[in-house]
């Protein structure tokens, strides 16, 4: 294994672009050539794919904040992207996904059951990675990182039962979301504040900044996908309105529409073949006239100001708080 090199600031703290690339490093270390090599070859796959690295950045930016030394974080960081693509893996088998970062998802380039027994192996390597984390703070991580397996497991059941549902109201689909997505960006942030030294208070102050950041990440890729722009956004325009995902967009307009409009959804809901781009344009119109990309962005800045209301009690120095702030304004005010 190559060591990681790198030159720290004058505040001991790494820059984000430090960050992302020690986690880049970390994650190109992982051995998985071991032989089934068709168990463990996609695996090395769908790792190899990229994405953000947003949740292993926040725990080793939550240890940054309490200690100069981010060591203790590598292995939860690397445990949390594990699990993440983990779900991911498992995500686009049951949504019968072709592409995954613009490339063939696993069980496209495979089959099926491969998709099943290599997640299935991913969560053990998951598990197997965050054992190896400082003894004296494994119980705590262990715990943290099983309750959020948990959630997730639960946020995407509910997102399933969805599918079929057009009585979604706000509230049910915000808990979907928060155990979908949130709680692991909450659980990054804590965890590398338990493996950093924080106090057990900054650890909660974390866990609910990264919670709440994670509902309004969520809620812009919402948003990202009805009004992002093609040229930057990662994934196609108006995809989520293809295949009648519940979104926030799209339960507020099934909740707001007048009976003219709510009709014209439901015709759109029950179609096999159609012109996609007439499809999205149709559901974008009814979108504006009931101002559904103001109703979202006031959502998504109510829950970043619930953020800044716990990141203002965390006790470290504001220069080594700084990160966190930029990195989530990066996250929200994004275009991709």
């Amino acid at each position: 294994m190559q060591p990681f090199l790198y030159i720290q600031n004058s505040y001991s703290m790494l820059s984000f672009n430090e960050i992302l690339q020690r986690i880049e490093h970390e994650v190109s270390q992982l051995q998985f050539n071991y032989p089934p090599h068709s168990l463990y070859t996609p695996i090395e796959y769908i790792l190899s794919l990229g994405g953000k690295r947003i949740r292993p950045a926040l725990t080793l930016i939550g240890c940054n904040i309490y200690s100069d030394s981010i060591e203790n974080a590598i292995a939860p960081a690397l445990s949390l992207e594990i699990f993440h693509n983990f779900t991911l893996l498992h995500d686009d088998l049951m949504d019968e996904a072709d592409k995954r970062r613009k490339k063939p998802t696993v069980h496209k380039v495979w089959n099926e059951n491969t998709a099943i027994l290599s997640g299935d192996a991913m969560l053990i390597v998951a598990y197997k990675t965050i054992a190896e984390s400082n003894p004296a703070y494994l119980k705590q991580l262990l715990d943290l990182f099983t309750i959020t397996a948990l959630e997730i497991c639960g946020g995407q059941q509910y997102d399933m039962e969805f599918e079929a549902r057009t009585d979604v109201d706000e509230a049910e689909y915000i808990e979907m979301i928060r155990l979908k997505t949130a709680v692991l960006m909450g659980c990054g942030l804590k965890m590398g504040g338990i493996v950093g030294g924080a106090s057990e208070s900054d650890c909660e102050h974390l866990y609910q900044y990264g919670l709440n950041i994670g509902l309004a990440f969520q809620l812009k890729d919402d948003l990202l996908d009805v009004y992002g722009n093609p040229a930057t956004f990662g994934k196609n325009i108006g995809g989520d309105i293809l295949c009648n995902k519940k979104t926030f967009l799209l339960i507020n307009a099934l909740k707001k529409a007048s009976e003219e409009q709510k009709e014209t959804m439901y015709q759109w809901f029950e179609k096999k073949t159609f012109d996609p781009a007439e499809k999205i344009n149709a559901f974008k119109q009814i979108y504006d006239k009931l101002e559904l990309k103001k109703i979202t962005e006031t959502k998504i800045q109510y829950y970043y100001d619930q953020a800044l209301q716990h990141f203002s009690q965390l006790s470290a120095p504001a220069e080594r708080l700084s990160i966190l702030k930029d990195v989530s304004n990066d996250l929200l005010y994004r275009e991709s």
